[in-house]
């Protein structure tokens, strides 16, 4: 069975044999290939310059027998195309061009046309699936309302986000009147990819935990609701939002057809809580990576043991591979889940 076949059936809750794998930030970071190729390009030239995007996300695939690739792109591109450019700071982090400090600011911001600014994906995510000759899985994939409204309150990356925080606290009309804006483009971005042919979407929600308890629903979930519920065709939509276990069924109500587990929550516990077919994707810890191939092995090993037999579950990482991550583990990771014993 091919990992497209695989992915799919995973995604319904059929999957029979081991489960699929990919890794979060799997294009880039890590991969000597991706480092050398950084030399002579920007990490933005990289992802608005198709070929190149292309290349990128092809690349761990060239190494080793993942079961998906996922769009080398950046969940930023959707404040840019709107009209806040940023840029990656010296120390590191992330620098809007200016930061969003009351009305006038939203309605300066431009939600129409998203498809024909950020055409450089389309084209990116044409050219790998003619690659991929359908034998493995396409992923798209962009930012939640609420983790792209932290940046662009805040200006950049920051600790607490307390700006965005404070906004979302004091100024709640106007808080709601960006994060419906924010919508608008997502669901035409996620529409632009369902076009290209991706198998299937995953939102990232990064900056989730920031959200008091009792305003979780109002500030993230239901924005991410209202995206899948208006989703032209039926397209199967992971949800990755770090959170506490007690948070799961609150995600779940989001409408996503499964959950990125942070590796903080054991996945047998969200399993009894979230019965198949949900989809559940994780979740080993991404420092294991940096660590040694044995290591990898056995916590590799452990996982899959814990989740014999499940059919709607995704082996991934329980948050993106790191710069620091050794090759030598990955293969472990990859090799072990492949030869697991079904």
């Amino acid at each position: 069975m091919n990992g497209k076949l695989k992915f799919r059936n995973a995604l319904a809750g059929k999957n029979t044999g081991r489960p699929p794998l990919w890794v979060m930030r799997q294009a880039g970071r890590y991969l000597p290939e991706y480092k050398k190729l950084k030399q002579e390009y920007s990490f933005l030239e990289m992802v608005k310059t198709p070929e190149l995007a292309k290349e990128v996300s092809l690349q761990p695939l060239k190494r080793f027998d993942l079961d998906a690739v996922i769009l080398f792109s950046d969940i930023l591109v959707i404040p840019e195309a709107m009209g806040q450019p940023y840029h990656f700071r010296d120390q590191g982090g992330i620098e809007m061009e200016f930061s969003l400090k009351g009305k006038d600011c939203i309605h300066r911001l431009e939600a129409e046309g998203i498809e024909e600014k950020l055409s450089y994906m389309k084209d990116a995510l044409l050219l790998i699936e003619r690659d991929l000759m359908d034998k493995k899985a396409l992923l798209g994939f962009c930012g939640s309302p609420w983790t792209l409204a932290c940046y662009m309150i805040q200006g950049g990356s920051a600790e607490g986000f307390p700006k965005a925080v404070e906004w979302a606290t004091h100024h709640p009309k106007a808080f709601e009147a960006l994060l419906e804006k924010i919508s608008f483009a997502l669901r035409q971005l996620i529409e632009m990819q369902m076009q290209a042919g991706v198998d299937a979407l995953q939102i990232f929600d990064s900056w989730h935990s920031l959200c008091p308890k009792e305003k979780a629903w109002d500030w993230s979930l239901k924005w991410i609701k209202e995206i899948v519920e208006n989703l032209s065709d039926p397209c199967p939509v992971l949800l990755y939002a770090k959170s506490s276990k007690e948070r799961l069924k609150t995600l779940c109500q989001s409408g996503v057809s499964g959950l990125s587990l942070d590796h903080g929550i054991h996945l047998q516990d969200a399993r009894s809580m979230l019965p198949c077919p949900f989809v559940l994707q994780g979740n080993m810890d991404p420092a294991i990576m940096e660590t040694n191939p044995e290591l990898v092995r056995a916590e590799t090993m452990r996982i899959l043991d814990s989740m014999r037999e499940d059919s709607a579950h995704i082996l991934n990482l329980g948050h993106g591979i790191r710069p620091n991550a050794k090759i030598e583990c990955m293969d472990a990771l990859v090799e072990t889940n492949l030869s697991y014993p079904y």
